[in-house]
């Protein structure tokens, strides 16, 4: 039986992109906005809130440990993931002893889409208000991707609110604005509504050089594409392009140095994730996504930062090297 193991391997190997080919081609059953139908895995609360006027509702997860030790770490996501992606890392935290609150921001995953836009400001208020809903004081704030530029905010507006830092993978190391030109958001609705399942499984194994097998990705994929039968989909995705606009126009590079808390950037090697690189100028474009340097930059300009970079790692860290990443996390939260 042995001997047949390579062929298999290889015969499985060569289905691969057809089963991947197959799941973006066949018919999906719909999701809401709010991605009803999508399982989350803890139960999912809602906090209402109000942002320019409108009445909204904040999804968030809030886990329990067995043994407490009385602190709590919030969990702030991406903007390609909702908070479900942070499982492994709830699991490894609450066996540890936190309690740990998992928001989804608003405009994202089960939270509402508003029809206004998306501001860093009013993100933090609405984490800000959700302790305090939850009479929680002060926070360890772990932070991936967007989430990163969200914790920057919320550790410079609210200093008094967090004891520690963890920015995984973050974005926003750099001022987009200072390489790429602006886009109108009707140009990038479209640009985004054309976007395939495939293009976009494409788009995120490049832009965030994910060592991860296919059906890991796939949940990420279905979040973003089952919603197109939504008929609220329209509100959606100018929810989404909102977002990159926000990350666009309220960078927060220039702040980050002025962060006074414990701040640990935990960089994947092979991450160079740069938001709106496709637009740049050619001669431009190689000088963006240095994040793993610019992290370390930054982290030797701060009062006390220190950065760590995973070898053979992308964008996903706590996912491709979650042993590391459960060493570094837990060692700096325990200081």
């Amino acid at each position: 039986m042995i001997r047949f193991l390579p062929a298999a391997l290889a015969a499985a190997l060569l289905a691969a992109p057809l089963a991947a080919y197959a799941a973006d081609t066949t018919p999906r059953e719909p999701y809401g906005i709010a991605l009803e139908g999508f399982a989350y895995p803890y139960p999912v609360h809602l906090l209402p809130v109000v942002n320019d006027g409108e009445r909204l509702s904040m999804a968030y997860m809030d886990v329990a440990p067995q043994q407490p030790n009385g602190r709590t770490v919030v969990l702030l996501h991406g903007r390609n993931f909702p908070s479900s992606y942070w499982a492994p890392v709830i699991k490894m935290l609450s066996e540890a002893g936190f309690r740990v609150v998992v928001p989804d921001q608003i405009g994202f995953g089960k939270s509402s889409k508003p029809q206004g836009e998306l501001h860093f400001d009013t993100l933090a208020r609405n984490t800000i208000a959700l302790l305090d809903h939850l009479k929680i004081d002060k926070a360890e704030v772990v932070a991936h991707s967007l989430g990163g530029m969200l914790g920057v905010r919320i550790a410079r507006a609210y200093p008094d609110r967090v004891a520690h830092l963890v920015l995984t993978a973050p974005i926003g190391l750099e001022d987009y604005r200072l390489y790429v030109p602006p886009t109108p958001t009707e140009k990038m609705i479209e640009s985004e509504d054309k976007l395939t399942a495939e293009g976009y499984r494409k788009q995120l194994q490049t832009n965030y050089a994910i060592k991860l097998p296919p059906d890991a990705i796939t949940p990420f994929i279905d979040a973003r594409f089952n919603i197109k039968g939504s008929p609220d989909y329209p509100r959606w995705l100018r929810a989404f392009v909102s977002s990159g606009q926000m990350i666009y126009r309220e960078p927060v590079a220039h702040e980050v140095v002025l962060i006074t808390e414990p701040t640990l950037f935990i960089m994947g090697a092979d991450d160079h994730n740069a938001p709106g690189r496709p637009n740049a100028p050619e001669a431009l474009r190689a000088k963006m996504g240095q994040n793993a340097e610019l992290a370390k930059a930054f982290a030797a300009k701060m009062p006390n930062a220190r950065a760590e970079v995973i070898p053979d790692t992308g964008h996903l860290v706590f996912l491709e090297a979650p042993e590391k990443y459960r060493e570094l996390v837990l060692g700096f939260l325990g200081r």
